[in-house]
């Protein structure tokens, strides 16, 4: 049967973190078995429950008459409201809810949805359309273009351009590599940055809202992390919150990783008024939208007290676990001070002892050994290779428990 299947789902690897989690639950007795039971740090997941004001809230609504009906791709109104409020307290941008804002079963399928619309596929790399994406970045990007017959270019970010790397220069390399530069329709960063953590300044959004609007290409911005800080002073800030961000930009944000609702898939996009537009009309094509109750739950908690609360105390425990291991790597010989520690998110990116010669070798022999599941650098793309993601979402005493299994087991820098 497999010469039924067209050219690009052909090329597709399983996600990374799938992999991953299949390898650790293989290998579970055996490592239980001598006292190093799996501790997963690898998947991009909180692991404290959502609000339960949120819980109470969904609870509630089940009861509502219409509630288990339809939706629609777009949203519900009172959905749309909460957002267009949202962003206009967290970011004071204004929005119009009935043309640039709109919902998403999780921005996973947004960006998936984007990419898929912007390419007129094609299997040669040369003659493909060409959209500029994170190089370390989100694991699934890559594939989500290799699917839609597009090819994702990989931006360099590195601790020498400080994550934020110089736009033309990028396509000035481009062009020596062989691609036209007038194939590329889009422009995709990620601050804070899955894996890295890094954030980018004021005056870099500006350059690539300057760089799309020269080039007249999308520029899509992933913020599904910007609720995770450490500063009160130092905020990530929105894509749209930059002059004339509205010509060029779309942003996709979602609830899973501030509200700690992985599973209730939901998110949204906003923007562009004709970008929103041409979008919606290919998810009104593939799907009808959220559950109704999620969308009222998460309308509720989006700019409630109880929600603003609850994330402020996820972000304490965020930094508190994240000075556990960077105090636990440093004492294990990582140089932790003259690393870049991240100032969102919850991950670290930390290079791989200097023993090992992949970031894949290192990651496995960590699991077979000491049960310490990380993600190998490479899987973010090959600026990863020599470096390896850590999640900083388990409890404490779990955290500690690695670096005493790491120095028990020999796994110094």
């Amino acid at each position: 049967m497999k010469n039924i299947f067209n050219d690009y789902v052909k090329t597709l690897e399983t996600y990374i973190m799938f992999t991953i989690k299949a390898k650790a639950l293989e290998l579970t007795p055996e490592l239980t078995a001598k006292g190093r039971a799996p501790i997963t740090l690898s998947m991009g997941a909180p692991s404290d429950p959502p609000p339960k004001f949120v819980i109470d809230k969904l609870k509630e609504v089940l009861e509502e008459q219409g509630i288990h009906s339809y939706s629609t791709p777009k949203g519900e109104q009172y959905f749309l409201d909460a957002i267009a409020l949202y962003m206009k307290n967290r970011f004071n941008v204004e929005l119009d809810p009935k043309t640039e804002i709109f919902s998403l079963i999780g921005s996973k399928e947004g960006l998936a949805n984007v990419i898929r619309e912007i390419s007129n596929p094609k299997t040669d790399i040369y003659e493909q359309d060409i959209i500029l994406i994170p190089n370390p970045g989100y694991a699934s990007v890559k594939e989500m273009c290799k699917v839609s017959g597009i090819n994702g270019y990989g931006i360099p970010l590195t601790k020498e351009n400080h994550y934020m790397p110089n736009l033309d220069e990028v396509v000035e390399q481009l062009k020596k590599d062989g691609f036209d530069e007038n194939k590329i329709k889009a422009l995709m960063i990620n601050y804070p940055n899955n894996p890295l953590g890094a954030t980018a300044t004021k005056e870099y959004l500006e350059h690539c809202v300057d760089f799309c609007r020269r080039k007249g290409i999308l520029l899509i911005s992933d913020a599904a992390y910007c609720d995770i800080y450490f500063d009160e002073n130092d905020k990530p800030m929105s894509i749209l919150e930059i002059e004339g961000a509205k010509d060029v930009a779309v942003e996709f944000f979602s609830f899973s990783k501030p509200f700690a609702m992985t599973g209730w898939r939901l998110g949204w996009f906003c923007g562009n008024a004709d970008a929103v537009g041409m979008i919606g009309k290919l998810k009104s094509t593939f799907d009808t939208g959220v559950f109704k109750a999620v969308q009222k739950a998460g309308a509720a908690v989006l700019n409630s007290k109880e929600g603003q609360e609850y994330c402020k105390k996820a972000n304490e425990k965020f930094q508190k676990k994240q000075q556990i291991l960077l105090q636990g790597f440093k004492e294990l010989g990582w140089d932790i001070d003259n690393l870049e520690t991240p100032k969102a998110t919850f991950y670290l990116w930390l290079p791989i002892p200097r023993k090992y010669k992949t970031s894949v070798e290192f990651c496995e022999d960590i699991l077979r050994t000491s049960g310490i599941v990380l993600v190998p650098g490479n899987a973010f793309g090959s600026e990863g290779e020599g470096w390896f993601r850590l999640s900083v979402v388990c409890p404490d005493d779990k955290l500690q428990e690695v670096i005493d299994r790491m120095k028990q087991d020999g796994f110094y820098y």
